[in-house]
């Protein structure tokens, strides 16, 4: 798999083809592009077909939409079943419609274990990130308690395709999953059965790298094993990596791992006292480098109180943003593009909060009939051919 950064749009031919509907009468379509690229997606998908087919296409540039990880309510998990039933798919905000992503690669299968039967009450993670543009699977459990992810699994929602990452020199479940810089890392972990070495291992992916070259590399250990556990969270904020080894307000140990120094550090207190349930940092990266760390935010979400906080860095404290009763029972967060979307209550909905506007805007998102979601990320939308 390529994995430079998204390619920028191309330009479309100089002359229309005989087949092909003009976009602005009296202009080629190339020169349309470039007018109609300035007006947002939303007037032009309901103006008329041929804009709404463009919007969607490889040639214009992306507006971004929310994607998720969905999987059947508990109650559906009466047995064991060897074909995962867990979803993969996009809500388009211009037309407020799920779509389904395309299958992942049939081999070897993807068997992918959220609610186990005799553990209705235990959820086990699905460990994704939001990477370049791309959505990186690293880690999760089968239905035999075994490492599901012998090698990263990658969708590139600009092509609609999926490709696979180098395989992990110790597949592994119930770790530290984070990015920086375009680079993924796996901290801790256990495969089949515990290892100390590995919950004290530390790997990197460089996924800006092509194929022939990529490959994981060991960094730093940590110094003892007790990440090693299914709650574990990994923050990738200004340039470091931030960890903790437990949600919610449970007691937790917190580190802090620099990229550049390949060294850990203690957590400052002030970050670790207030994290207080699921945690995001801000990913607004289009696939290109030229992001500044110093615009990054980090927010948490109170899982008990419904408060939604965001960290002070130079005060090392956390700063309220909003308070709402449908922010109780966060499951997990991801933040872009001046919006934080909270997974809550069992799945049953996302709420979504706009924290560029002021008051904050809050609205709720109902996942598709029938499913519960697991995560969700924020990413370009997927081209469409039709």
């Amino acid at each position: 798999m390529d994995q430079e950064a998204i390619p920028k749009p191309k330009h479309c031919r100089t002359q229309a083809s005989s087949d092909e509907t003009l976009l602005l009468p009296g202009l080629p379509n190339h020169l349309a592009q470039l007018c109609l690229a300035k007006i947002n997606p939303s007037v032009l998908f309901s103006v008329c077909r041929s804009w709404r087919r463009l919007i969607y296409s490889p040639s214009f540039p992306p507006f971004f939409s929310l994607y998720a990880i969905l999987s059947p309510p508990p109650p559906h998990h009466h047995h064991h079943n060897p074909n995962s039933p867990i979803q993969f798919s996009s809500l388009d905000p211009i037309s407020n419609t799920w779509t389904s992503l395309p299958l992942p690669p049939s081999s070897p299968p993807l068997q992918l274990l959220h609610c186990h039967p005799s553990f209705l009450s235990r959820k086990l993670p699905i460990q994704w990130l939001s990477v370049s543009g791309r959505l990186v699977l690293v880690a999760a459990t089968t239905h035999q308690f075994a490492p599901a992810m012998p090698r990263p699994l990658v969708f590139q929602p600009l092509s609609n395709q999926w490709s696979f990452g180098p395989p992990l020199p110790e597949p592994r479940r119930w770790c530290g999953v984070g990015t920086v810089g375009g680079k993924v890392y796996v901290a801790s972990g256990i495969g089949t059965t515990y290892r100390g070495d590995v919950a004290r291992s530390m790997e990197e992916w460089d996924t800006k790298r092509k194929e022939a070259s990529s490959s994981w590399v060991k960094k730093a250990c940590l110094k003892n094993g007790r990440f090693s556990r299914e709650d574990v969270e990994a923050i990738g904020y200004r340039g470091k990596l931030w960890m903790v080894n437990s949600k919610g307000n449970a007691v937790k140990e917190g580190v802090v791992y620099d990229v550049q120094k390949d060294t850990w550090q203690v957590m400052p207190q002030g970050m670790l006292g207030g994290w207080n349930g699921p945690a995001a940092a801000t990913i607004n990266d289009d696939g290109h480098d030229d992001h500044d760390d110093d615009d990054d935010v980090m927010y948490v979400v109170d899982e008990r109180k419904g408060v939604l906080n965001k960290y002070v860095d130079e005060n090392d404290c956390w700063e309220m943003v909003m308070e709402s009763v449908v922010l109780r029972e966060a499951e997990q967060v991801c933040a872009g593009r001046g919006r934080v979307c909270v997974v809550c209550a069992n799945g049953r909905r996302i709420v979504v909060v706009d924290v560029v506007a002021t008051p904050p805007r809050i609205w709720v998102v109902e996942p598709p009939p029938m499913l519960e979601v697991v995560a969700v990320h924020i990413l370009p939308r997927m081209c469409r051919t039709d």
